[in-house]
């Protein structure tokens, strides 16, 4: 019987690529890790450091070369980041060399409420605590408010944090019952907003009657600032 050399050939070349692929994948698999690289959505890290999100990428190990890159789980270094409470969402990859990465997008707090254990509101309308590492400059909210229900202050927060003159001037959201009231930054006067609803006509109004009673420059003139009426803004003079 003739035997088929080409067929032997190639079966042993296909077991010695296997044998090859198996022999790299384990080695690569054992090797340790090289470094952590943190990069922070537009290069920011005010709420939460480098050192802390490297602490939880290692998982309680004192250096990141004595992990082995097997022992790496992404998904329950994504989660583990993603519970953190300064962080709105974590990717996490690991390349062929060895480098653990994390790109990382923080939350963004929108007003920063005054009660017994201050917090603040996030973009999403969420608590996010106070951070140890920096003080955002948002708008103090102030008054009676319900730390479980804080939908209505978050819609009059977003609003303004969207508006770039409202974001300027506004250091203060007062809540009294359903109502809300506001300080400006530069102006002695208060500015009742009413509910939190139909803002885009209240504050368009508002914007109409702040540029009239600037290009008088009597806006010093002014006590209180009441825009809860219909198409009007109705003031109430020192």
């Amino acid at each position: 019987m003739k035997v088929n050399w080409n067929y032997i050939k190639l079966v042993f070349a296909i077991l010695f690529m296997a044998g090859l692929y198996s022999f790299t994948s384990l080695r690569n698999e054992t090797r340790k890790l090289t470094s952590v690289d943190i990069e922070f959505e537009a290069g920011n890290n005010l709420f939460i450091t480098h050192q802390s999100v490297n602490k939880l990428l290692i998982q309680n190990e004192d250096n990141v070369t004595s992990i082995a890159k097997e022992r790496v789980v992404l998904n329950t270094l994504e989660n583990a980041l993603n519970a953190n409470e300064m962080i709105q969402h974590a990717e996490v990859y690991l390349t062929v060399d060895g480098r653990l990465g994390a790109k990382i997008k923080q939350r963004t707090p929108i007003a920063r409420v005054i009660k017994n254990r201050s917090f603040y509101i996030d973009l999403e309308g969420r608590v996010m605590p106070l951070s140890p590492s920096f003080s955002a400059r948002v708008p103090m909210v102030t008054g009676t408010i319900d730390t479980k229900n804080v939908a209505d202050i978050h819609t009059l927060a977003k609003y303004i944090y969207q508006d770039e003159f409202l974001k300027k001037n506004v250091t203060e959201i007062h809540k009294a019952g359903n109502a809300f009231e506001l300080r400006l930054r530069v102006d002695d006067f208060s500015v009742t907003v009413g509910k939190a609803e139909e803002l885009e006509k209240k504050f368009n109004n508002f914007k109409a009657f702040y540029q009239k009673a600037m290009k008088d420059k009597n806006l010093d003139t002014y006590k209180k600032v009441d825009l809860q009426f219909n198409s009007q803004v109705v003031c109430t003079k020192k």
